[in-house]
């Protein structure tokens, strides 16, 4: 059997890849596109075959990030197929879990959404579309636990995933997003415990 010679990573995957990186360190704004290309060892021209401009490569990276955001918090709640609650704080848990990446900035969505404050810039469209379906499925589990204002729940809950990102960033896991947990727990107790 003859041995196969690894493939290097396409131009496309080393400029993503390479962008990411330097977005998620220094934000999406900051970095201009020589700087990605020479890091990756492309060129413009590729960069531009391959995402159409520099937004087309933040929405593409935002994507990426989105996808594991969603393999995160789908497993967690999917893991608790018969407990609505246990799903919903199990997927919160995900959310809001300390990053393992050193230096990381907290949800890549939020802050280039933060960034681009033009509501038709294709980045901020990827962020926003994003949240709104993670408020959705927030939403979708208060209910299903019977909450009695799943979308007063559901928006109260995304507050605190947001603020746990942020001030995680601010004062480490020992700060105020170690009390997001507790929070979550005492919201959900409020919003489904029998009415006296």
């Amino acid at each position: 059997m003859a041995a196969t010679t690894p493939v290097a990573p396409r131009a496309a995957e080393r400029i993503l890849a390479t962008a990411g990186e330097l977005f998620g360190r220094e934000g999406s704004r900051g970095v201009g596109v020589d700087e990605i290309v020479v890091r990756a060892g492309a060129t413009k021209p590729s960069l531009y075959r391959a995402f159409g401009s520099k937004d087309g490569l933040i929405a593409a990276w935002l994507e990426a990030q989105a996808a594991q955001m969603w393999t995160r918090f789908d497993a967690a709640r999917l893991a608790h197929p018969e407990d609505p609650r246990a799903g919903l704080l199990a997927g919160f848990d995900a959310l809001t879990a300390p990053a393992s990446r050193k230096g990381d900035r907290g949800c890549a969505l939020s802050n280039t959404a933060l960034e681009y404050p033009d509501p038709k810039h294709p980045a901020r469209k990827t962020a926003v579309d994003h949240k709104e379906r993670l408020r959705k499925a927030l939403r979708e589990l208060a209910r299903a636990m019977d909450a009695r204002k799943p979308r007063k729940l559901a928006d109260s809950l995304m507050l605190l995933i947001e603020g746990a990102s942020v001030t995680r960033q601010l004062f480490g896991d020992d700060g105020p997003a170690g009390a997001a947990r507790g929070a979550a727990e005492a919201l959900i107790e409020a919003h489904t415990r029998p009415e006296t």
